[in-house]
């Protein structure tokens, strides 16, 4: 595996974060967990996972600003570099025995995603990219879909829990594009969502609501694997606004179509 210095040292973070998360994950039922809101629950797994990605990354580029789900935004000496974080996305499926989650980081130069690691520790497949150099699962390059026509597609989108914010919204794209489709997965993991995007699992994925560790990293993948990203809304960043929508070439824009209404 050829990589920079910076992403040799994600893959090593990324990695030892998971083995902590499997050995968690095995005895799942016997989690101290804490709640921090609706649907959105910490465990003790998660913020050691964080833990143990902040201590590798932080020891290794000391300088650098950070951003993760845990432990918020610290700015860095290096105003131009940011770690995005994000130790387990899937916590949901993680507390119910459901293995699908993962673990997300992304390194940001000058405002733009240019490393990015998923690991998926329950299949053993890592994700990762670096901007130029292509998207890759383990050993094999990556490249979205090549359907092009809608009827034959499968989407993958999120859904609030509990009906919060943009549950109507979502809905709404629901009703729009099932009909048109083959199917619409919420399997509970933006990040992997994003990954199976940029491997032609899915052949495309939209949320509203999401956070920039949810994304950052799946959003570089999808790019260096031949697809497209935007904001739902043409000029948003979907780091900044939350809403983000991907696709292979042949379907993103009328799946965007689909998705704005129009």
């Amino acid at each position: 595996m050829q990589g920079s210095a910076n992403l040799n040292l994600m893959i090593k973070a990324a990695r030892k974060a998971g083995r902590s998360l499997v050995k968690d994950f095995r005895e799942v039922e016997n989690l101290q967990v804490s709640a921090k809101g609706p649907g959105d629950f910490v465990s003790k797994a998660d913020r050691e996972a964080e833990r143990i990605i902040k201590e590798e990354l932080m020891g290794g580029r000391p300088s650098y600003g950070w951003l993760g789900e845990e432990t918020g935004e610290t700015a860095g000496e290096d105003p131009t570099r940011r770690w995005i974080v994000d130790p387990l996305d899937g916590t949901t499926n993680f507390l119910h025995g459901l293995p699908h989650w993962s673990v997300s980081i992304a390194l940001e130069h000058k405002g733009q995603i240019v490393s990015a690691v998923i690991f998926d520790p329950a299949k053993d497949e890592l994700y990762w990219a670096e901007k130029g150099a292509g998207a890759w699962m383990n050993d094999k390059r990556l490249r979205v879909s090549g359907r092009r026509n809608m009827i034959e597609a499968i989407f993958a989108t999120g859904v609030p829990f509990g009906g919060r914010g943009t549950l109507p919204a979502t809905l709404q794209d629901l009703a729009r594009l099932m009909p048109v489709c083959a199917g619409v997965r919420r399997w509970g993991s933006a990040a992997l969502d994003l990954a199976y995007v940029a491997a032609g699992r899915y052949d495309g994925y939209w949320e509203r609501g999401i956070n920039a560790w949810d994304i950052a990293a799946g959003m570089l993948l999808v790019r260096e694997a031949g697809g497209f990203v935007s904001g739902i809304r043409e000029d948003d960043d979907p780091l900044e606004k939350g809403a983000v929508i991907c696709g292979n070439e042949g379907l993103f824009e009328p799946f965007r179509k689909i998705i704005r209404g129009e």
